[in-house]
């Protein structure tokens, strides 16, 4: 249960938010108290006693002026330091997260695991750090967990994401924040923090011969979609960038002059609109039927290409060689 302001707090950033929460509510009321103070004071002692009454002039004091123009100065600048380290620190997803797909459509949330267990109930294990990759395969979605005081926007055509570490096992409120349509009010969904053991049990429990992890899924659509025909897994250049060593590279030349980093958006606009970007020195040759891909077979291929990165290209290869071009294809 949470206390009279927030709900239960069951995560690790939770303390800091509310830490922050409780002291701009408790400064706020104590400058209410004394504005209102201050004004029932003045009231009371400057009011016209007869008529004709004419107040004495009141000389101005700098001692006053230069605190009322500091203290909120300070206040300003400890509260702008404590939310921008805190902001910092809820949108930079620490490295090896466990990383649960997030789709998101109306009015339905579904979770994709990476051994390819998919659930309409969100599953975590306490005390590890979990980044949600979230997409949405219509309109705009928020994404909310109160217990956790964590908030972000679902987007259609892109990738977001947001991280957590859930500190106390139980059930736990989702809430779609964004008006979706009719069904807005009924896409709440239920999180539910279990022990280590537990959630691989669990795990291994809904797997099924079915499921297939992202990256094996994008192993057999990369085949199955040809896609081998233009990009080389070795960094041998063909009609298309080659995928080996693609994800996370930067400063790649497109033929418009920008640059670009390679990163899960970029790859996703790729596949799903090519002609916006190529690649300097290859043309845009990539059929448009890739954009008829589900978002669960998009990130697959995503997936895939990421694995790839771990392959360093061959040292003769140039940069724009490497690189995807809105022209991935």
């Amino acid at each position: 249960m949470g206390d009279f302001w927030l709900p239960e707090a069951a995560s690790s950033i939770a303390p800091e938010v509310d830490g922050l929460f409780l002291f701009v509510t408790s400064v706020s009321l104590l400058l209410l108290a004394g504005v209102t103070g201050a004004i029932i004071y003045f009231v009371s002692r400057y009011r016209r006693q007869h008529p004709g009454e004419r107040p004495a002039p009141v000389k101005e004091s700098r001692a006053l002026e230069i605190s009322w123009i500091v203290v909120p100065t300070i206040l300003v600048l400890l509260v702008f330091n404590w939310g921008f380290k805190s902001y910092v620190k809820m949108n930079t997803t620490p490295s090896g997260t466990y990383e649960i797909q997030v789709r998101a459509q109306q009015w339905n949330f579904l979770f994709e695991y990476p051994n390819g267990v998919t659930s309409d109930t969100l599953y975590v294990p306490e005390g590890e750090e979990v980044k949600m990759k979230m997409s949405s395969s219509d309109v705009l979605h928020g994404f909310y967990i109160p217990a956790f005081r964590v908030k972000y926007d679902v987007l259609p055509n892109r990738y977001t994401s947001v991280w957590f570490e859930p500190t106390k096992q139980g059930d736990y409120d989702l809430f779609c924040t964004e008006y979706c349509g009719t069904g807005h009010s009924d896409m709440n969904k239920v999180v539910r923090v279990v022990s280590q053991n537990e959630f691989q049990q669990w795990l291994e429990q809904k797997a099924t011969p079915k499921d297939i992890p992202l990256p094996q899924l994008g192993e057999r659509l990369y085949t199955q979609q040809g896609c081998q025909g233009c990009h080389s897994l070795d960094g041998s250049r063909k009609t298309g960038p080659s995928f080996q060593g693609l994800y996370g590279r930067t400063n790649h030349k497109m033929t418009d002059g920008s640059s670009v980093t390679v990163d899960e958006n970029y790859l996703r606009q790729s596949i799903l609109k090519p002609e916006e970007r190529i690649v300097d020195g290859y043309q845009n040759v990539m059929p448009g039927s890739y954009s008829s891909l589900s978002e669960q077979e998009l990130s697959g291929l995503v997936e895939f290409i990421k694995e790839q990165s771990d392959k360093d290209p061959p040292a003769g290869d140039a940069p724009a060689q490497a690189a995807t071009g809105q022209g991935a294809n």
